[in-house]
């Protein structure tokens, strides 16, 4: 004799009860939560979408109201849809794009130093003006994986960020420091990606 079926009336009462001992357990965890302040958020890996996030945060950022300041490191000239609408936001978004290009299109390291030199520069004032809520440092990690910056002032002064301060780190191959530095980690994996199908980069989707 086997069993009967449950009915739909009892599939939901039980469906309800372990929801509600889910919210419950939720709420036991939330309640212990209650610090808030700026984070150091670290977004590297080999698979695409780590500059997008950030942005995707900076959009967020505006949407409270918070004043957002955008440092890259390495991308050039190149015109971007992400600019053109963070453009709408003059009084809120500083945008600075510092770097000359990858570095096997300059393929000159002294210039590369320079231009890296010069937007930490930047970064930094950013970072100390009180009136930035977010502070997003585009591919960062590059010109730190090459040694274009001095890596311990970099940890330093990310180290001792306002309080308030989010700060976001953008790049592959983020040093260990800096991840062990970090509130928060997310590495992008790559599974496919179809510039490798000969598919070259679009508007919308790569800029």
């Amino acid at each position: 004799m086997t069993e009967a079926e449950p009915s739909e009336d009892e599939i939901n009462r039980r469906h309800a009860e372990k929801a509600a001992k889910r919210k419950a357990a939720r709420a036991k965890i939330l309640a212990t939560k209650t610090e808030e302040r700026g984070l150091l958020i670290v977004h590297t890996g080999k698979g695409k979408g780590k500059s997008t996030a950030a942005f995707g945060l900076a959009m967020r950022a505006l949407g409270h109201g918070m004043r957002v300041g955008i440092v890259q490191f390495v991308k050039g000239a190149w015109p971007t849809g992400e600019e053109k609408v963070l453009a709408r936001f003059p009084e809120l978004l500083t945008l600075r794009r510092m770097g000359d290009g990858f570095t096997w299109d300059t393929q000159d390291r002294a210039r590369d130093i320079a231009a890296a030199n010069r937007a930490w520069e930047t970064a930094r004032a950013m970072i100390k003006d009180p009136s930035y809520r977010m502070v997003i440092l585009d591919e960062l990690n590059i010109v730190l994986r090459y040694n274009y910056l001095q890596f311990e002032e970099v940890l330093e002064v990310l180290r001792g960020k306002p309080r308030d301060l989010h700060v976001v780190v953008t790049g592959r191959n983020a040093r260990p420091e800096l991840i062990a530095q970090a509130d928060l980690v997310t590495e992008m994996t790559m599974i496919k990606h179809p510039f490798r199908s000969g598919v070259r980069a679009q508007a919308g989707i790569e800029f």
